[in-house]
């Protein structure tokens, strides 16, 4: 517990200091006179910059270690946001959220192989699911504690005081980085292959079933309160209740899927199979059939639920079939698929609306959570054979 508790604290900072930023808009409109396109800007460099460099920060955790790159990273990060708070024009803001996101990228690499390396198998899919909500809980409280430090100081002040709390986190690390081992070095003939590895079949195979299960997650996010709106005149107090009741379930039921990985490893694919079916028939009832409205958030609070609880199952398939001493880079490509697939649905859905099809929403939700079951697995069955062959 005491390294999850120091991991996930680290996790927690990355995603808060991800969602830290829109809150600011505002202020920062109007004090530097820019547009909105600029201040949305400065939440792509950061989220860009940390999808684009997870994968070669895996490949330097492998080789190095992971301690270091998760003291460096985390410290980088918080230094990064309180500097934001002394800049006195806009555009100095924007290699700094670069500097964010280049700390960030340290998080899940590292994450995941100092967690494989430090706790047991009985425990790994609990300490995955923890390391889950932490992120979670980290993007669902960065609105309102910005909101309620703008309630008390400027916007120089919130950002420097989010900012500094970083510092204890990173010195905590530091202090009991001794619990923190890394993961086993792979063999010299393993570590020879290992640029091969992201372009297996079975990687490539994780990485489109992450993306397509992002796109998915990130279309009802986006469109929920929209789509129950058009489609039943659902009103936006109660369509908004039914969307955190699906972001509720999705975070909760990932601790439920960290219980269930560790005590039932036999069938992780039949696990996320069924869960992911449960959560597609119930994302379609809610475009499909007219619900009174106190049902609706119910529906959406299982939904989120099944598929909140299939997540961590996911995330220990793909530990499992990662080669010895290769989860950093592993899980840095495979993890990048996240926040790509959360970039790439909303635009086009929101096209399919603007045509006039509501109604075709949720089922395209499900139709690519469907696809992301067959590559997944595809991508069991292949790893499978890989491990098979490797053996013998």
């Amino acid at each position: 517990m005491r390294i999850v508790a120091l991991i996930g604290t680290g996790h927690f900072l990355s995603h808060f200091y991800m969602l830290c930023l829109p809150p600011l808009f505002l202020a920062w409109r109007a004090e530097f006179d820019v547009s909105y396109a600029a201040l949305g800007l400065t939440v792509a460099l950061m989220s860009g910059t940390t999808a684009v460099l997870q994968t070669p920060v895996g490949f330097w955790v492998d080789r190095w270690g992971a301690r270091p790159f998760l003291i460096g990273g985390t410290l980088l990060m918080a230094l990064s946001v309180s500097a934001m708070a002394f800049a006195p024009v806009f555009w100095m803001i924007l290699p700094l959220a670069v500097l964010s996101g280049i700390g960030n990228s340290v998080i899940h690499p590292a994450d995941y192989a100092i967690m494989t390396g430090s706790v047991s198998k009985s425990f790994i899919g609990r300490a995955f699911a923890l390391h889950t909500f932490t992120g979670n809980l980290g993007f669902a409280l960065a609105p309102p504690v910005i909101a309620l430090l703008l309630g008390v100081m400027d916007w120089r002040g919130a950002l420097l005081t989010v900012g500094l709390l970083g510092v204890p986190v990173v010195v905590a690390i530091l202090l009991q980085s001794g619990v923190l081992r890394d993961q086993a070095k792979p063999r010299a003939a393993e570590a020879a292959s290992s640029h091969e590895v992201l372009l297996s079949r079975p990687m490539l195979l994780f990485f489109a079933f992450f993306l397509l299960s992002s796109m998915a997650g990130s279309g009802v996010q986006a469109w929920l309160v929209t789509v129950l709106g058009k489609l039943w005149g659902t009103p936006v107090l109660v369509a908004s209740g039914a969307l955190t009741g699906y972001m509720v379930g999705a975070t909760c039921g990932t601790l439920v899927g960290g219980w269930i990985a560790d005590k039932s490893k036999r069938n992780l694919l039949g696990m996320v199979t069924v869960l992911t079916l449960v959560a597609m028939a119930l994302l379609l009832s809610l475009g499909l059939v007219p619900m009174p409205e106190v049902l609706l958030p119910v529906v959406a609070v299982v939904a989120g639920l099944a598929l909140g609880t299939s997540r961590t199952p996911r995330d220990v398939m793909l530990k499992d079939a990662c080669p010895p001493g290769q989860v950093g880079k592993v899980f840095g490509f495979v993890s990048a698929g996240l926040p790509l697939g959360s970039a790439i649905t909303p635009v086009p859905i929101g096209l399919l609306i603007d045509a006039g099809y509501p109604m075709l929403v949720l089922p395209v939700v499900a139709g690519l959570l469907g696809l992301s079951l067959l590559c997944a697995g595809s991508a069991k069955e292949s790893a499978a054979r890989g491990q098979m062959v490797a053996a013998e």
